[in-house]
């Protein structure tokens, strides 16, 4: 009798205890995906506003890298992070940001060839130092991105007053 009753716990504690230390442990994340190495920029990154949204790129950045109500995002190895910093913290986000959906796929060679859809298209440049104040205080909404803000500005939508898609064409 004295002998099954020590079985018993040796079994016990041999078996049990560790099966109820692993399960107070935390489980391992569902999915670990590497975090982006940290971009070693030499100055704060100079901005430019894509035309007819509140999104600001940074367009002589090799990578996208773009700068949307508050948060940096950035799209790395097939996955997008986003960051409260340019440069570093960058945390997995979960599918892509509903912002993208509005952001024409071409808009670096635009960007390059200073037109956007056949118009003439030099965006002024947004300094780091001024972001902040930039778009808290709206003034994306003066130009909309085309560089002319005031009475002289251009109307809502393209150059030519018709709104453009993502496509480029009038919708």
């Amino acid at each position: 009798m004295k002998k099954s009753i020590f079985v018993t716990f040796i079994l016990v504690v041999t078996f049990v205890f560790p099966i109820m230390s692993n399960a107070m442990a935390p489980p391992p994340p569902p999915f670990a995906f590497p975090l982006p190495p940290p971009i070693p920029f030499v100055t704060p990154p100079e901005l430019v506003i894509i035309p007819d949204t509140d999104i600001y790129a940074v367009p002589d950045f090799e990578d996208d890298l773009f700068f949307h109500q508050g948060w940096w995002w950035r799209y790395w190895d097939g996955r997008w992070y986003r960051s409260q910093w340019y440069d570093r913290g960058w945390d997995y986000y979960s599918g892509y940001p509903v912002w993208f959906e509005i952001l024409p796929p071409y808009w670096r060679n635009n960007y390059r060839s200073r037109r956007w859809d056949g118009h003439p298209w030099n965006p002024p440049r947004i300094y780091h130092r001024d972001l902040d104040r930039h778009w808290r205080g709206g003034h994306w909404r003066n130009d909309h991105g085309w560089g002319h803000p005031g009475p002289g500005r251009r109307p809502r939508g393209g150059p030519d007053g018709r709104h453009h898609g993502p496509g480029g064409g009038p919708r």
